[in-house]
């Protein structure tokens, strides 16, 4: 066997008939962090827009931010991106952000806020298991607002298993929760 061969077979995904085992069920995505082009502009929106909070700022070229305290929910930074460009389209990266809000009406008031500074929706979706607003920030990166439905309210096929869906959600209806 080749030295190409083992490295590929090294690397090969699991299949049904040996199964791996499941990553840890209390592991959870601690941060993203996002290179910008401008780290002001970016720190206008996640703090000024979405309400994040700054934890430590170095000058003009990191920052990091988060919600509720947290050494950091969102790491910025300038450091091989100053003054870039967004990926063009069809290049691999990051499709979005998603930002898990903990209550309807604090979703509602992220709505308020997107709203209130101006900022283009590029959709909504009610997925069944949570209701989604997509936006991007001012680098172009992705950003998906959204809450979660409580477990047992959550469309399951004959089977159980869970049946999420994509459909319209009501955006104006969500506003009348904004506090």
């Amino acid at each position: 066997m080749s030295t190409q061969s083992k490295s590929l077979e090294a690397h090969e995904v699991p299949s049904k008939e040996s199964p791996s085992k499941p990553i840890a069920a209390g592991t959870r995505i601690g941060h993203v962090h996002l290179k910008v082009a401008d780290l002001q502009r970016a720190l206008d929106f996640y703090c000024g827009v979405l309400g994040f909070e700054l934890i430590q700022r170095y000058g003009t070229e990191a920052a990091f931010i988060s919600a509720g305290g947290y050494h950091h929910h969102i790491g910025l930074n300038t450091w091989q991106s100053k003054g870039g460009s967004p990926p063009p389209a069809g290049s691999t990266g990051l499709f979005h952000t998603a930002i898990l809000y903990p209550t309807r009406a604090a979703l509602a008031d992220a709505l308020r806020r997107v709203t209130a500074a101006g900022i283009h929706v590029d959709g909504a979706s009610d997925h069944g298991v949570s209701e989604a607003i997509y936006l991007r920030d001012p680098d172009q990166n992705g950003v998906e607002l959204y809450r979660d439905r409580a477990e047992s309210d959550w469309p399951r096929d004959e089977n159980g298993k869970i049946a999420m869906f994509t459909g319209r959600l009501d955006l104006q209806a969500l506003l009348t929760e904004a506090k």
